[in-house]
């Protein structure tokens, strides 16, 4: 294929031609067999240096405009395969390098992990006037197993917390609980865990 892509910001073995990145993108969201939004679809091509950014861009507009991914109607942020890229995702997915075609699919799933994981474990900020209320809800399906509320002084230490709290909330519920019953032996193996993370 020609090289007619911008290469800024793309590593080795990145993709250069235009139509690579449309098959990509279809390779992408046939594998996942969900939708996703345009800056996850943004996100996984500029994480492994894939692609660049305006060329994704351009090229999830270009194949929504022409039918190949849908908006979902429902949430019309989000992209999905329409009959013509399920198709150019089956026939072409051999023109992509077996590397990229795995690093893409893996930085998705674990986007859709991570957005999953913050669904389920919400967190809210509430103004009190000296600054925030951050509140972590550890959810066990249906119900709250537990949540903490902590007291911050500004905004960007409430991010910091949330942002925190996020990458691993199943970590904060086990490390509380062995604290709140006494398992002194079980939170210090949770910490010795974590520090070689």
């Amino acid at each position: 294929m020609a090289f007619d892509a911008f290469t800024a910001g793309i590593e080795p073995g990145g993709l250069r031609s235009k139509n690579e990145i449309k098959i990509l993108i279809c390779y992408l969201l046939n594998s996942i067999g969900v939708g996703l939004a345009k800056d996850d679809i943004i996100q996984t091509m500029q994480d492994n240096g894939l692609a660049n950014y305006f060329e994704v861009a351009d090229a999830i507009a270009e194949m929504a405009d022409k039918g190949i991914i849908c908006r979902d109607n429902n949430l019309p942020d989000i992209f999905a395969l329409g009959d013509n890229g399920k198709i150019i995702a089956k026939q072409l997915d051999t023109a992509l390098p077996p590397s990229v075609r795995n690093k893409a699919v893996g930085t998705a799933i674990r986007l859709l992990a991570e957005a999953k994981r913050e669904r389920e474990n919400r967190v809210e900020f509430v103004k009190v006037d000296q600054g925030y209320h951050v509140i972590c809800h550890i959810s066990g399906g249906d119900m709250d197993l537990m949540n903490i509320s902590l007291y911050v002084p500004d905004l960007y230490q409430a991010n910091m917390v949330k942002e925190n709290f996020h990458r691993s909330p199943e970590t904060v519920y086990r490390m509380l609980l062995a604290l709140l019953t006494g398992r002194n032996d079980m939170a210090a193996g949770l910490i010795a865990h974590n520090t070689k993370k």
